[in-house]
């Protein structure tokens, strides 16, 4: 069986590197983008099982790359964990709408990423 795979995306080197040492600890093979149009070209080539996601970025927003990556065929697959330090409600729905399976609020840890891992099915 193929290892489960993990995209990271997010513009902090430092999160992503705390995160890929969460998920790596999880099993999952991990790569990384620091924007949305990086991730995007790398689900083009192939789509992760899980795609951690940061929603302040430049070049392209978190948002923005989630509703272009469920446009894509097959984009409907990878479950999306959007981690922000965004708490209003009405962002939260607005990310959910747009396909986010699961929410994560910065700063996380071990112990919150693989509940939510587990929440988004895929534990």
């Amino acid at each position: 069986m193929d290892p489960r795979t993990c995209l990271i995306v997010d513009d902090s080197r430092i999160i992503r590197k705390v995160s890929r040492r969460i998920v790596e600890g999880l099993g999952y093979e991990v790569d990384e983008a620091a924007d949305g149009a990086e991730a995007l070209s790398h689900c083009t080539a192939a789509l992760p099982d899980v795609i951690l996601l940061d929603w302040n970025m430049p070049v392209m927003d978190g948002l923005t790359f989630l509703r272009r990556l469920r446009a894509l065929p097959g984009g409907d697959r990878p479950k999306v964990l959007f981690c922000t330090i965004e708490a209003d409600p009405a962002r939260i729905s607005e990310a959910l709408a747009a396909g986010a399976d699961e929410y994560v609020m910065k700063p996380f840890d071990g112990d919150v990423l693989a509940a939510k891992f587990e929440e988004a099915g895929v534990g």
